[in-house]
């Protein structure tokens, strides 16, 4: 089906976006960091953060070579942080295993820590010129639109055959450009015209050729039965603070919400919460703080923050205590972060 591949070509080269930092370039680790960035995340949101990380990690050499609390801290407030995790062991393979080169075919970057199959479509399509589609939640939308797919996503094995039919819109002797271009496209086409609820099908390049507008049920696609739950969680947060302003954050186990990331130690009830910490000298009378609500994609977070002033404590186990604000450069989850600037000593 040429014919899509060709108007998507034309339009994105027309009325695509261009501006974005990670564009007009060929370097893979400029379009594969833009890339992990942007997995679940809006552009506005990693526009903030592109140009910041790239001007201290240049290279992936220089990610490589840096200590991963460091990237961690870069990362604070873009969520979903086993994504920074990956990106950092990614960039050691590659200077280790490939000589500090990305591979230049889709199939060997998926060996990569953090790099799916979609990511490394749009790696491999962007810098390489490989003729491979990507597949994220946006082009599933477009794609599934375009062709009345009427498989249930929720199956890998409809995922797996709305991939192949998306492989069979791309022209086996495409060109360099036109592959940037397309997939591009494709990213933009999910982004401002061909949208979850509001789809804006009167400007969609792809209108004459796509099966959904053609029925008058574009939002009936894609189909997907399984949808996600969300739950409610309150957590305790031991707050312990020495006569000196200092609070006591520790790293998050390797597992879960804010895995390595410092936060205060979180306590499974309010009756643990109710209990002084062990070990301290000079305990006052507990602070019990406003709740503060925070939204994941999958949960409802309610943190509950229990301030402990004590003259002295030792606590157990790693950790280090925070006084300053310039002690947030250290990788902490953005609401704790946000809590915390109010309440520290901001002279440093």
């Amino acid at each position: 089906m040429s014919l899509f591949f060709d108007a998507l070509v034309r339009w994105q080269r027309q009325h695509g976006r261009h501006g974005l930092p990670w564009q007009g370039t060929r370097d893979p680790y400029l379009v594969w960091l833009s890339e992990i960035m942007l997995q679940q995340t809006q552009v506005s949101t990693v526009l903030a953060y592109f140009d910041r990380f790239v001007a201290r990690f240049p290279d992936v050499q220089a990610l490589a070579a840096a200590d991963v609390e460091e990237v961690l801290a870069l990362w604070s407030g873009l969520g979903y942080y086993s994504r920074a995790r990956h990106l950092h062991r990614c960039a050691r393979q590659v200077v280790e295993r490939h000589e500090g080169r990305f591979p230049s075919r889709a199939e060997v970057l998926q060996t990569l820590p953090g790099i799916g199959p979609s990511t490394a479509a749009a790696i491999a399509a962007f810098c390489f010129g490989e003729r491979v589609s990507i597949l994220d939640g946006n082009v599933q939308r477009v794609l599934t639109r375009l062709q009345a797919f009427e498989g249930d996503l929720a199956q890998v094995g409809q995922v797996r055959a709305l991939w192949q039919l998306a492989q069979g819109l791309v022209p086996p002797h495409a060109a360099h450009d036109d592959m940037a271009a397309y997939t591009q496209g494709l990213m933009d086409l999910g982004a401002m015209v061909c949208k979850r609820s509001r789809p804006a099908c009167e400007i969609c390049p792809a209108q004459a050729l796509c099966e959904a507008r053609a029925r008058q049920q574009p939002t009936t696609f894609p189909v997907k039965t399984r949808r996600l739950r969300r739950r409610t969680e309150q957590w305790w947060l031991q707050v312990v603070r020495r006569a000196d302003g200092a609070v006591w954050l520790e790293p998050r186990p390797d597992r879960g919400i804010w895995s390595g990331l410092y936060a205060f130690p979180v306590l499974a009830s309010a009756e643990a919460a109710a209990q002084p910490p062990q070990g301290a000298e000079g305990i006052g009378e507990p602070i019990w703080h406003e709740p503060v609500h925070h939204s994941l994609t999958h949960r409802e977070l309610i943190l509950q923050p229990v301030e402990w002033p004590v003259l002295q404590h030792q606590p157990s186990g790693l950790g280090r205590w925070v006084r300053h604000v310039d002690d947030l450069a250290l990788g902490l989850p953005a609401p704790l972060r946000v809590w915390l600037r109010g309440r520290l000593d901001s002279e440093g």
